[in-house]
Formats: structure tokens, sequence, C-alpha cells
């Protein structure tokens, strides 16, 4: 029975500003935007848009930084009863082109920074282009058209136009690990019940809070858990555009963070770039998400900052979060907690492809989601969607298990697990056996082919800035000491950096590459 109600995620900021209209939502440098300040420039750029013939059922690209027009555009597509396609901001024009066309957008909006790559990408894909932040000096240079010119000139929005809760409202591009990217459609409901859920009871944050805005917001996990989940919540985001852990500490310090969420690899550089001063944010917990956060970072982190790190689960499909380690409840090390309200995360057998066969608690294997929480499938492609959802249950493809208290750990991604002489190597277990060495600040470990073994472990580590002289084959013989003889990396490569993707986790591929090529 077709329902009567309606919702829009744009309501996250028009509500904010009604209720909070002079608390600070954004802060940029020298720069401090009101959330009435903001909502109204919003409305203006919605009406700019409007101008320009973009409506309900149109979809609109963005291809931005974290800077105060991100915001702008993104609750300002969404006004329109439009769908927001974020756009991954290390992407190249070819991959670009790639997303503008499956996702049928009729609009590319990108920063100055970033119209190098954009507009080609444009014009192969046949798409309309506006820019922002382009200076007033350049504009000859640069002859795109300026939304802000637009938006100066532009009658704005009244309001959100409301939608259906099944309504797209973003499609965001997962890796493209397994080949090509796929769009995952979020809904208004999923996105803005997640945003509620989290509130509630998993991280509860109020109009006092200061988050640090390092997530990138076109990912799934800025955009949510930062910005709408921020705003929702009447809370000050402190922009970080390019992330920098020096500049993010002082960040966190000059603004009073209290809530910091990032992926593992921004704690680890956050926690070393904090030592080495002696002023401490107000921090009241940091959140952890994307991947495993090993247990010797959150123990430093700890150490310096004083405050606990609550680690969470979950995927772009999933709206992010399925599974946390509650605020409020001491967490568990090593685990992403329990399932979030409204939402089941159970152990399915991985070996059963076309219907779900959960496992009893505490054995090995694929976690499994249902609940608000869920995508509304991938953009034009039944199959995979069939595939990915099974039963009414999202298949995460990651490895895990499931204790009698509810609590889950996550063990690995089943393309990560490596198979050496027929055993299973985990990865994330020999991290953690690498992180624990004293001069080891980031460790990656993967498989590469070999005749006789079928893989062989490898690792790649970066060491601390102040850390002790140590070569690969010394830690290699370290960790030969300390995990059993099929499990520790044979070769063990020091970087000077680890490659790192948009969202900041460690891109394993392009270590797999380096070795194989």
């Amino acid at each position: 029975m077709p329902s009567n109600a309606t919702v829009s995620v744009a309501a996250i900021l028009a509500e904010s500003a009604t209720r909070h209209p002079d608390r600070t939502a954004l802060v940029m440098g020298e720069q401090r935007l009101t959330y009435a300040e903001l909502w109204e420039q919003t409305r203006a750029y919605a009406g700019a848009l409007r101008a320009r013939g973009i409506g309900p059922g149109d979809t609109v690209a963005v291809l931005l930084p974290n800077v105060p027009d991100f915001a702008r555009t993104y609750y300002g597509i969404l006004a329109l009863g439009a769908t927001v396609v974020p756009v991954h901001a290390l992407l190249k024009a070819g991959e670009i082109q790639y997303v503008l066309r499956d996702s049928g957008a009729k609009l590319l909006i990108a920063g100055a920074p970033l119209l190098g790559e954009a507009v080609p990408a444009a014009q192969a894909a046949g798409v309309e282009l506006l820019s922002l932040l382009v200076p007033d000096e350049k504009t000859a240079e640069i002859p795109v058209p300026r939304l802000e010119d637009d938006a100066a000139q532009a009658d704005p929005v009244a309001s959100y136009i409301p939608q259906a809760p099944d309504a797209i409202a973003t499609i965001l591009y997962t890796s493209g690990t397994t080949g090509e990217p796929k769009g995952a459609m979020g809904c208004h409901f999923a996105l803005l019940e997640q945003v509620n859920t989290l509130l509630t009871d998993t991280l509860p944050m109020s109009t006092e809070d200061v988050i640090l805005g390092c997530l990138p917001f076109f990912h799934t996990f800025g955009q949510t858990v930062t910005l709408n989940a921020g705003f929702r919540a009447g809370a000050t985001i402190v922009l970080l555009p390019r992330f920098d852990p020096d500049q993010g500490a002082a960040l966190m310090n000059a603004h009073g963070v209290t809530v910091l969420m990032g992926v593992p690899t921004m704690h680890i550089a956050l926690t070393a770039a904090a030592a080495k001063v002696s002023e401490r944010p107000p921090l009241r917990f940091g959140v952890s998400g994307g991947a495993a956060l090993p247990l010797a970072a959150l123990e430093k982190f700890e150490a310096v900052f004083g405050a606990k790190i609550h680690e969470g689960y979950g995927l772009t499909e999933t709206s992010p979060v399925a599974s946390f380690n509650h605020v409020g409840v001491e967490p568990r090390p090593g685990t992403v907690g329990v399932p979030i309200w409204g939402v089941d995360v159970e152990v399915a057998d991985p070996l059963v492809p076309d219907r779900i066969e959960l496992l009893p608690r505490g054995e090995l294997g694929e976690l499994v989601i249902r609940g608000h929480n869920l995508f509304s499938g991938y953009l034009n492609r039944p199959d995979a969607t069939a595939a990915a959802v099974v039963d009414g249950w999202f298949r995460s493809g990651d490895l895990g298990t499931k204790d009698e208290d509810g609590y889950l750990t996550i063990t690995d991604r089943t393309k990560d697990m490596i198979i050496r002489g027929g055993y299973n190597v985990y990865p994330r277990e020999v991290e953690e056996v690498l992180l624990r060495h004293p001069s080891v600040q980031m460790a990656a470990v993967f498989g590469i082919p070999h005749e006789t073994h079928g893989q062989e472990v490898h690792a790649a580590v970066m060491l601390a800035d102040d850390a002790e002289p140590v070569t690969g084959e010394e830690i290699s013989a370290w960790a030969k000491e300390q995990i059993a003889a099929y499990k520790y990396p044979r070769v063990v490569e020091v970087l000077d950096e680890l490659p790192l993707g948009p969202s900041g986790k460690i891109l394993k591929r392009e270590l797999v590459r380096r070795r194989t090529e």
C-alpha cells in the first residue's frame, strides 16, 4: 500500500537552521558560518540549480573537497528533490567520465582545484559543468560558469521539496576492487534513519560538540556520520580540506574538538602528531571505522589523548554503520561492537551463494546484514543487486564471528584472506603483530602468488618518525618469533609512506601491483 509519508535529507540542515540559527555550523580557517547563514546560502545555490533546469528525479555529480561549498551543493541538490552523486576527489578524468555516464548525471559541479580532471571528463561525457572557488582573476583562464555567480543572481528556493521515503537521495560508487565501480543507491529514509539511530544511543552528540571534519564528505563515512549526523545534532564541524596530521592536531587544540572521527591511518597519524606537543583537546571520544583498527594503535591513541576510541563497522551499502561499540558502554577492543538499533548482523556460510545459511555463535563466516540501513540496490545492475542481497540479507564479503554477547569481530575481507600452503592467513592478525614492533607506525599485509605455496605472505610498513632504523629483513625475523611459521611475512618492505585511497584506507591492491609487475 503506498505511503503518504514524506522525508528529505535536506531537512537535516533546514531544521537545524530553524532550531539553532546562531550556532556555528562550519569552521574553515578564519571563516565561520552559522546554521542560518549556511541554509540561506544553500537555498540560493538550489535556486541557481533550479534555474538551470535541475529538479526532482535529476542526478547531479559533485566533485569537491571538504569545504563549505560541499554542504551548500549537497543539501541544495537534495532540496530540489534531485539525487547527489559525490565523486571521489582523487579520481582521474576517465574514472570521472565513467561515473558521469553510469549515473546519468545531468550536471557536474567541480571545485577549482579539481577542474584539471573535471573539464575533460565532463566534455567526454557530454555533461554540463559548473565551477566553484575559481578566483576572479582566473575566470578568463578558466572559462567555466561559476555556481557562486549564478547563486548571487538567483531566486532562492523557499525550502526543500519533500520526497517519498524510498526516493533516491545519493548514489555512491564503490571502489571497484572487483570490477567496474557500482553505484550504490541510498534512499532518503535509510540515510535519515541511520542518522537518528546513531544520535539516539550509538554515538550521541549535541550542540556542544565540535567535530574535526577530516573524513572526506564524498565518502559514506564522512558524509553520513560526520556531516549529516553532526548537522542533525547542531554540532560544529571544523573542516580540514586535505588531511594533514600536524594541521589536524593543531585544529583540534585551537577549536576544542570533542569528537574525532577517522579511519585507522588517520588515528595513527594524529596520535603521532599530538605526541609532539603538550596541549590536548577536550576530546570526549574517538570513532574509528573503514578498516580494522590495530590494538596497538588504539592503546597509543588512548595514552596520548586520554579518550576512548569506539570502533564500528559498516559499508557503503549499509548507510554505512551496521554495528558499533556504543558510546556510554566500555568498548571491547578488537571488536566492532554490537548491531545498532533495528539492524541485524549475523554470520552465514560464505560457501553457499544462493541462500543464507546462518551459523552458530562463535563460528567463522561471512557477515550478513539486514535492517533499515540497507541500500536500495546497485544502479542499473539487477544481477549484482540480486547477488548482494539474498533472502533480505546483504552479503558483506567480510569474514568474522559473533560471540554470545552479540559482539562482532572482523577477521578480514574474504578477498584479502591469504591461503599459504593450504593454511588460511588473515592479514589483520599479522598486521596486529607488526604494529607491536617498536619502530613500526603503519603496516599492511597482503598475498603474492607463489609457485610452491600458492600465495606468500608479504608486508609493507612505515616507520615512526622517531624510530630506530630497522630493515625489512630484521622486522621479518622479529615477526617470525611472534607468530606461527606459515603466517609471518617472508618479505617486509620499508616504505616512506603507504599508498592511501581517497578515504584514507591503505591500498593493498597497489602494493600487490608493485610486487607483481
